[in-house]
């Protein structure tokens, strides 16, 4: 739910609010909530300060009676005094009642906007990116595999936290090699399908996840009839249609941002436990120094670092990357590469790797020595022809003397 906003407890009357709110539905329905909530609350503004709806204050507006510049002007102002939020979602909610209002014929220019709502500026804090070392803590830190999978999976892939918990059984494919996962556009910021490649370690992960999860288990519960408590043994339904985080089964499908609430939370007290649970300094205090979204950034930071900074854009699922366009097994054989630096926690798949990677120096090394050998062979022949060939010059020389002589003679 966007910051600092609650539902307006009194259902909101407004045809404009409704009629601009089904627009937006048929775009994204996640955005259509929000933005009711958000000029929900611009309602509310305009109440305590105008004593007028939002219906009425577009008639007022057209009938030159209320400003609208001073209108948003005046709710920058009541957002600064009323509400803890960050400059960034200031400005979404003003954009959000200038767009409502532009939306409803109130003509409203770029440059007077400009000049007469004066917002406060973004402040850019340079956040790095997590170490290594620090995601291994993090993974070890965590007190089960359903969290410790969650986190892996993000760290390895620099998926965002939603497109992670919308995965299906049937979107993972261990099978192939790399490991895969398939990521459906409508959860999606740039609303394209994409593929994700899983390291070894990741693959083995979810693996051991999916096990768990439909393992069969002890349950006990009350018959309703008897009033006994039988305890029985049962194995989950799995179902190719099952979300990978989803733990729980009911009769409507789980939301991934649900799941994303409580996963939340859970990694929060993760943060904790381990003393890594700092808040930032200033008006974003309520926000974590390390979030979910920080190991999006680990990804991006780790993959850029090798050279491979628009195969990074498109790994993370940035739009505009020229390996969109590029072959899966061109992409596949790209990862193999990045694959031990997003690797956390196992050792033998990298000392495996290590040990390749020095046999094939090895095998260099030994190739490289071969050639210097037959070099040299090739130059010991060289200088014994030439050799040869001074001693036979040098013996027609003497006989062509010895035949001057005795011609002389």
């Amino acid at each position: 739910m966007t910051a600092g906003l609650t539902a307006n407890p009194s259902f909101s009357h407004s045809k404009a609010l409704h009629k601009y709110i089904n627009n937006i539905r048929a775009m994204n329905k996640r955005t259509a909530k929000e933005y009711y909530l958000i000029l929900n609350n611009f309602e509310l503004f305009l109440i305590s300060k105008y004593k007028t709806t939002l219906d009425d204050v577009i008639t007022n507006i057209e009938q030159d009676s209320e400003d609208p510049y001073d209108i948003l002007s005046q709710y920058v102002a009541y957002l600064q005094a009323g509400y803890n939020i960050s400059t960034v979602t200031l400005k979404n909610r003003i954009i959000t009642a200038k767009n409502f209002l532009e939306y409803n014929d109130v003509d409203i220019s770029p440059r007077k906007f400009k000049l007469k709502v004066k917002m406060p500026k973004i402040v850019r804090q340079n956040k790095e990116a997590l170490s290594k070392e620090e995601i291994a803590d993090i993974l070890n830190a965590c007190s089960d595999i359903k969290m410790k999978t969650y986190v892996m999976l993000l760290a390895a892939t620099g998926m965002r936290a939603t497109e992670a918990l919308s995965i299906r059984i049937k979107d993972i494919d261990l099978k192939s090699n790399p490991a895969k996962v398939f990521v459906r556009g409508e959860y999606t910021k740039t609303k394209s399908d994409r593929t994700v490649f899983l390291t070894e370690e990741t693959a083995q992960q979810v693996n051991s996840w999916l096990s768990y999860k439909y393992r069969t288990r002890r349950v006990c519960h009350r018959d309703d009839q008897s009033g006994k408590t039988i305890t029985e043994h049962r194995t989950p339904q799995k179902k190719e249609s099952d979300l990978v985080f989803a733990v729980y089964q009911s009769k409507d499908a789980p939301n991934p941002r649900n799941l994303y609430f409580e996963l939340v939370k859970h990694f929060e007290k993760t943060l904790d436990s381990m003393g890594k649970g700092d808040r930032e300094d200033g008006i974003n205090e309520r926000r974590r120094k390390i979030t979910l979204h920080s190991f999006r950034r680990f990804v991006k930071t780790a993959i850029s670092d090798l050279g491979y900074s628009d195969y990074s854009e498109w790994f993370i699922g940035h739009s505009g990357s020229t390996y969109w366009r590029k072959k899966e097994s061109e992409k596949a054989e790209l990862f193999k590469k990045v694959e031990p630096y997003l690797t956390f926690l196992n050792i033998h798949q990298l000392e495996r790797q290590g040990a390749d990677i020095q046999s094939k120096v090895q095998e260099l090394e030994d190739l490289n020595s071969s050639l210097r050998e037959r070099d040299k062979v090739k130059d010991d022949a060289i200088a014994h022809l030439s050799d040869q060939l001074l001693a036979i010059s040098t013996r027609l020389q003497e006989l062509e003397r010895k035949q001057q002589t005795d011609m002389l003679a």
